[in-house]
């Protein structure tokens, strides 16, 4: 899972890195409350763990900022130092999932980030398949229908597809891309992931005349496009 971490102290960030990286996950560290915002109006995360005394921005701004702008199943653990009640009451109130006193032992906070995964995407588990327009992806055969038409995609292709599908119209980094679909111990050569979504681009037929499109994004990444009637 991909796990953005804001903190301005750079031992917690390592701290918090090392207890959840073994587990699978990609930790991706923040000192400053407003870059965090700035990546999250591009990129997306599983889940935040948010410090509360932040210089530039606290904690509690950057959590109205996701409640409003964000998915709103986005799961938010606070992990701050201030231990008083009525913090608690009001991060939680506010919207946090689930609030830890620093310090914190390693395997409890990975404990924590679990279940609260765990808890936030047990209902994507259970979907058996997921529809867009006319494309449907059958998400326990790794199949894609295409007006009831199995389309024949490899394994990674059809991860691409799924992912590029599930954020519609939003702006992919290539890191973004391969973290997900590749995970992040891969090093694959940048031809390949290009290959994989030229590879998505011609089978699934994703061209303007058919009111979809997949737009590169110079030096960043890949963005797919469901165009309106006329656009085409």
């Amino acid at each position: 899972m991909r796990i953005a971490i804001l903190d301005d102290d750079p031992s917690q960030l390592e701290f918090v890195s090392e207890s959840l990286s073994p587990a699978g996950h990609t930790c991706h560290a923040f000192t400053e409350g407003r870059a965090l915002i700035r990546e999250l109006r591009r990129e997306s995360y599983d889940l935040i763990v948010l410090d509360w005394n932040v210089a530039d921005m606290p904690g509690d701004e950057v959590l109205a900022w996701v409640r409003e702008h964000c998915h709103e199943e986005l799961p938010v653990l606070f992990m701050t130092s201030r231990s008083r009640e009525a913090d608690i009451v009001t991060a939680l109130n506010a919207g946090a999932d689930d609030y830890v006193v620093k310090p914190v032992a390693a395997s409890i906070l990975l404990a924590r980030v679990s279940t609260l995964l765990r808890r936030t995407y047990r209902r994507e588990e259970s979907i058996a398949s997921q529809e867009f327009g006319e494309y449907v992806f059958d998400l326990r055969e790794s199949i894609v229908y295409r007006r009831a038409v199995p389309v024949t995609l490899s394994q990674k292709e059809f991860q691409v597809a799924l992912l590029l599908f599930r954020n519609l119209g939003r702006p992919l980094s290539r890191s973004h891309i391969v973290e997900t679909i590749w995970k992040q111990t891969a090093d694959i050569p940048s031809r390949t992931l290009d290959t994989h979504v030229s590879s998505v681009r011609i089978k699934l037929d994703l061209r303007p005349q058919n009111g979809y499109c997949i737009y590169p994004v110079y030096g960043y990444g890949y963005r797919l496009e469901k165009l309106e009637a006329g656009q085409a």
